[in-house]
């Protein structure tokens, strides 16, 4: 098991990691719309939200040698299901298809105030036992 950790993604605000790459696979820890420079929430609608958690996602599965074309399962967590459209048509934007087996789940809060955070577990292929 080995933690990734990168500056092109937000740091973690509690004691987990950005993400574990564990065999092959990566698990990577709910991400939300943060700047990683600025630790600033980037956009004021669920879609920007979504577009900039997937942008920092994508930022950790590199520096797991993977991208988001090896995702295999997300869970998305919003806090409200009107905007269930919105992250689609952003999510849809980022991810291609075959796209990825999905939950999404409404929550009545967040860790920050955002409308939505995102986990995902990828694949690591062709690491020929790395």
């Amino acid at each position: 098991m080995r933690e990734i950790q990168t500056d092109d993604a937000p740091a973690s605000i509690g004691p987990f990691s950005q993400g574990i790459v564990h065999g092959d696979t990566v698990y990577v820890s709910g991400q939300g719309p943060i700047d990683p420079d600025t630790g600033d929430v980037v956009g004021t609608s669920p879609g920007e939200q979504t577009r900039q958690t997937l942008e920092n996602v994508e930022a950790i599965l590199e520096a797991a040698d993977t991208s988001l074309a090896n995702v295999v399962k997300t869970t998305v967590f919003i806090d409200d299901m009107r905007y269930y459209d919105a992250v689609n048509e952003a999510y849809e934007a980022l991810l291609s298809n075959p796209y990825p087996a999905r939950s999404a789940v409404e929550v009545v809060k967040l860790p920050v105030d955002i409308d939505v955070e995102i986990e995902v577990i990828a694949a690591r292929p062709d690491r020929h036992g790395q």
